[in-house]
């Protein structure tokens, strides 16, 4: 089993994410963000090695949000990662308190246990709208991103820890 540490939005504020997701669900073979049952949210660390276990996420956790608050994130850009699969994400502008909060994560887990991409210095932070672009729709996918000209504020209240790949609850933080 391993855990993931991530932002997510119980808050009013994830409409414009959701709707955001509903128009990229016409790029993949199936609604990938619907189907995950998982509120908007940016993914801070996962980890898979059994060296990780709930106590230690849990530590991390409540290391992270020890002054963390709630955090609204101005996203203003639909980027890409090629894959395969393509991935369609939100960007958000930078925040230093969610900068700050990763840090505190891999301050108290060795970054060598995080999958690589959320490691300090690979982390890129996003908030993913869609994560199974089809081949066939990929060039529809780039221009429905390039296109992209609005501001979405979104809150962030809420610190938490799944284990992956069930997302079943292991600990979680309302932000205040």
């Amino acid at each position: 089993m391993g855990f993931a540490i991530s932002v997510r939005n119980d808050h009013p504020s994830a409409e414009p994410v959701r709707a955001l997701w509903r128009q990229v669900e016409r790029f993949e073979d199936a609604p990938s963000m619907a189907l995950l049952g998982y509120p908007p949210h940016v993914t801070l660390a996962i980890y898979d090695d059994d060296a990780v276990g709930e106590e230690l996420v849990k530590d991390a956790l409540e290391r992270a949000g020890r002054d963390l608050k709630a955090l609204t994130l101005t996203f203003d850009a639909i980027r890409i990662f090629e894959g395969p699969p393509m991935v369609l994400w939100a960007s958000p502008q930078p925040c230093t308190a969610l900068s700050h909060a990763h840090e505190a994560i891999h301050a108290t887990i060795g970054p060598a246990y995080c999958r690589p991409h959320y490691r300090p210095g690979a982390w890129v932070p996003h908030c993913t709208l869609g994560m199974r672009i089809g081949k066939d729709r990929a060039d529809a996918a780039r221009s429905f991103a390039a296109s992209f000209q609005g501001v979405i504020d979104v809150t962030f209240d809420v610190l938490d820890c799944v284990a992956v790949p069930s997302l079943a609850p292991v600990a979680s933080r309302r932000l205040p």
